[in-house]
């Protein structure tokens, strides 16, 4: 097989919960356990952090992957979803695994993913995990795909566990409460491991600290030990405001790794590797310019702690008009984010204007969909059938001091991107 043939198998064969929804979902871990036992249990040959969250989870993982390399460690890291290119979820010292390595493990092992009737993303983490052990990593930073409790990624037994915070997100899968949502992601608490907590809420506080007692797991909230008031206290390529929490976070989990595993990492490294996140793991989609007059940034926000960090962002920012251009997937409660996106905007004061457009998923909602549940809610604006026309059409209209907004669904983020 080659590469491209490779990956029309994974996609057309094996379903991927973010092309398709729910019909990909699966909510049972034992078909990857089997098939971590077929390759020889290769999540037991690496040590290995854990991450999960609803929003956050992501820049976590690529901070402590960056810090880690700046240590002088070999440094595994599994994220998902991919933006362009399909490898971008597998990568040791911030590069891709080689085609050459997806192909082999494809082949190798297409007897198994029929037998265990592996989903895409239960092949994906068997592929990653197996590339980490063969290639010896000291360490891999793991993201949990989606919750925590029943997700593949939750075969390995870290050094330390990471749950960013909690918001209301895959509700249909998850649970329509903030602490129901905060039993399933502290499913990845494991006996004796301890973890770190990202943000205090009332709502999960509690949950978090009866299932960590019942595990044994020494648990730490970092937003007691660690206030990060504004980004410019920590240099660092990932501009977003909102990265301060996400930088409170990381400073926790590195004070825990230091005290409770033999990796040194010294404060010099911690600083240096905040400060070259995007050189070292070559993370991309978050407050990410794409174009100079007028700026042009890519941000993804699919719920509704991402558009409040958002926000917190354009606030901080200069500029005349903003131009935003808004689409997301079919399982999202699209109008409720419309109508937040919409007072939000009025709230920050400036002019702004929309135009819609969709991913080119199969998910992806369509563009005339999204055009009239904005339309019922008394927000108009021009229809797009893909994100290059939309930003061309923005560009074009703004004033060099304007500011075009590219955000909704990460889907839609890849798709400008590419």
């Amino acid at each position: 097989m080659t590469y491209q043939e490779t990956l029309d198998f994974m996609f057309a064969q094996l379903p991927m919960y973010h092309r398709i929804g729910a019909a990909a979902y699966k909510a049972d871990i034992q078909p990857t356990i089997d098939m971590m036992a077929t390759l020889g249990n290769p999540e037991r040959k690496f040590r290995s952090i854990h991450v999960a969250g609803t929003n956050g989870k992501g820049s976590v993982s690529h901070f402590l992957a960056s810090i880690l390399q700046e240590a002088g460690y070999k440094v595994g890291l599994y994220t998902s979803p991919h933006l362009v290119d399909f490898r971008e979820r597998i990568r040791i010292g911030g590069e891709m695994i080689p085609q050459s390595a997806v192909v082999d493990f494809v082949e190798h092992h297409r007897d198994m993913f029929d037998r265990l009737h592996l989903s895409f993303f239960e092949m994906t983490v068997g592929m990653a995990f197996d590339y980490f052990a063969r290639e010896g990593v000291d360490i891999a930073v793991v993201e949990v795909g989606m919750g925590g409790r029943l997700d593949s990624t939750n075969v390995i037994t870290p050094l330390l566990s990471v749950i960013t915070n909690i918001g209301l997100d895959h509700t249909q899968f998850l649970g329509d409460t903030l602490d129901k949502i905060a039993v399933e992601k502290a499913g990845i608490i494991k006996e004796g491991i301890p973890v770190v907590i990202g943000e205090s809420q009332p709502e999960t506080e509690p949950v978090f600290r009866r299932i960590a007692a019942e595990r044994h797991a020494p648990i730490t909230f970092a937003d007691r030990h660690y206030r990060v008031d504004r980004i410019e206290d920590y240099t660092t390529e990932l501009t977003g405001e909102y990265q301060k929490k996400n930088i409170a976070t990381v400073l926790q989990a590195v004070d825990v790794l230091r005290m409770n595993s033999t990796f040194k990492i010294q404060n010099s490294e911690l600083k240096q590797g905040l400060a070259r996140v995007v050189t070292n793991t070559h993370l991309h989609g978050r407050w990410q310019t794409i174009g100079t007059q007028p700026l042009t940034i890519c941000e993804t926000a699919h719920n509704a702690p991402g558009i409040d960090a958002m926000m917190k962002g354009l606030e901080s920012m200069s500029f005349s008009r903003l131009h935003v251009i808004y689409g997301c997937v079919n399982d999202k409660d699209y109008s409720k984010i419309l109508s937040h996106l919409e007072a939000e905007f009025h709230r920050i004061g400036r002019p702004f204007d929309w135009r819609f457009s969709q991913p080119s998923v199969p998910r992806g909602l369509p563009v005339t969909d999204l055009q009239a549940a904005a339309h019922s809610l008394g927000i108009e604006g021009p229809a797009f059938a893909n994100v290059k026309d939309a930003i061309a059409d923005a560009r074009a209209a703004a004033a060099p001091d304007d500011l075009v907004l590219v955000t909704g669904s990460i889907f839609l983020i890849a798709d400008a991107l590419a």
